[in-house]
């Protein structure tokens, strides 16, 4: 068995997200394309003696204790399996906090992940997506990576093909947003609201020049922008500065801009910091793990 781990949490954005019903228990049914980014929290995971979770983070204001996923995911094995002694988890976190990137899920389910793997688990990528559902609705995501077709509360998951490469600048507001109060002032506008197009955007996925970034949709959108104006005056500087499409991830508040090459990318990000943008900066690409598998093999091979 292994006794240390480092492992990555790589955050998702929703190329398109559409709320198709509300269920009897409050829950709304969803259809969205997730995709996995680049940009990630780091997480060192350590045995330790004594029979206790010990959490740390370089984001003071990320709680330590059973409010944190990643103390969840920890707990719920540990408890399951009887599992001696106990664990320090270090998150050193990059993903923006409570942004609509599912950093939080993200860390839930690389814990879980490392876990399995150090006390070598019977546990496999299906099982622990299984678990991870009794934390979040994205963590089964999380676990997969990649781009996805999410249905259901986000837990009925079908791989699809990679997506076309992006490069991909995200900008994250000063200020937080409700989820729970986004998803009660959409109930009030189920007539009127738009919903993207996932199926046609289902199509486009596999097209190195297809019709993706004019497919991009947010449905949520219709609420948290009027709440937040901010947020269309982002996306119109995203295009304004070369992003191909621009869009709200999650219940928001981060939105982030699609770029087809990295110095038009890199480029509006300069222009973005020296103008002092409020908010949070960050840019980074579309990861599919399958090409990075593909090329440790090859790396692999080579020496």
């Amino acid at each position: 068995m292994v006794n240390e781990m480092r492992t990555r949490a790589r955050a998702k954005i929703n190329l398109a997200l559409d709320i198709t019903g509300t269920r009897a228990d409050g829950y709304h049914d969803v259809r969205m394309i997730m995709q996995s980014l680049r940009l990630y929290d780091d997480i060192y995971l350590r045995k330790i003696p004594e029979p206790e979770i010990r959490l740390s983070s370089n984001f003071r204001f990320i709680p330590t204790n059973q409010m944190n996923l990643a103390y969840q995911a920890a707990e719920l094995l540990f408890k399951e399996f009887n599992l001696p002694g106990g664990i320090a988890i270090d998150l050193n976190k990059r993903i923006p906090a409570a942004a609509g990137l599912a950093g939080g899920s993200s860390d839930a389910a690389s814990v879980l992940f490392a876990i399995s793997r150090m006390y070598d688990l019977p546990l496999s990528r299906g099982m622990l997506m299984k678990r991870g559902l009794t934390i979040g609705a994205d963590v089964p995501f999380c676990l997969m990576r990649g781009t996805a077709l999410a249905e259901g509360i986000g837990e009925e998951l079908t791989r699809l093909p990679a997506a076309p490469h992006y490069y991909v600048l995200l900008v994250t507001p000063p200020f937080g947003v409700s989820t729970r109060k986004v998803y009660t002032e959409l109930d009030t506008l189920t007539e009127a609201l738009k919903h993207p197009d996932v199926d046609a955007m289902i199509r486009e996925i596999e097209r190195p020049q297809g019709a993706l970034p004019k497919l991009l949709g947010n449905c949520l959108e219709q609420v948290t922008i009027p709440m937040h104006p901010e947020i269309a005056d982002i996306k119109k500087d995203m295009i304004a500065l070369g992003a191909c499409a621009s869009l709200m991830s999650g219940s928001g508040p981060t939105v982030f801009g699609l770029f087809e090459d990295a110095d038009t990318m890199k480029a509006a990000y300069n222009t973005l910091r020296a103008h002092c943008y409020p908010g949070r900066i960050n840019y980074t690409e579309f990861y599919d793990p399958a090409a990075e598998f593909s090329q440790k093999n090859v790396q692999r091979n080579e020496q």
